[in-house]
C-alpha cells in the first residue's frame, strides 16, 4: 500500500463513504427536480466529486489544527511546570 494511502487510510475511507452518500442524495434531489434519471446521475457526479476532494483537504486542515493546538497546550503545561519547579 502506498505510503500516502497507508498514512491517510481512515480519512480516505471516511471520504469514500461520504462520497457515496453525497452522490446518492444529489441524484435523488436532481431526479426529483428534473424527472430524468440520466440527467440526475450526470448532475450528481460533478459536485460530489469536487466536494469529496474538498472534504479530504478540510479533514487534513482540521487534523493539522488539532495537532498544533495540542502541541501549544503541551508547551504551555511544560512552561508552567518549569516555572513552578
Amino acid at each position: 500500500m502506498p505510503r500516502f494511502v497507508h498514512k491517510h487510510w481512515f480519512t480516505l475511507k471516511k471520504t469514500a463513504s461520504y462520497y457515496v452518500m453525497h452522490i446518492t442524495v444529489a441524484a435523488a434531489v436532481a431526479y426529483a427536480v428534473t424527472g430524468d434519471a440520466l440527467m440526475a446521475l450526470t448532475l450528481s457526479l460533478l459536485e460530489p466529486t469536487v466536494q469529496a476532494f474538498a472534504f479530504f483537504l478540510h479533514e487534513q486542515l482540521w487534523s493539522r489544527s488539532a495537532r498544533a493546538q495540542a502541541h501549544t497546550e503541551l508547551q504551555a503545561q511544560a512552561e508552567l511546570v518549569a516555572r513552578s519547579g
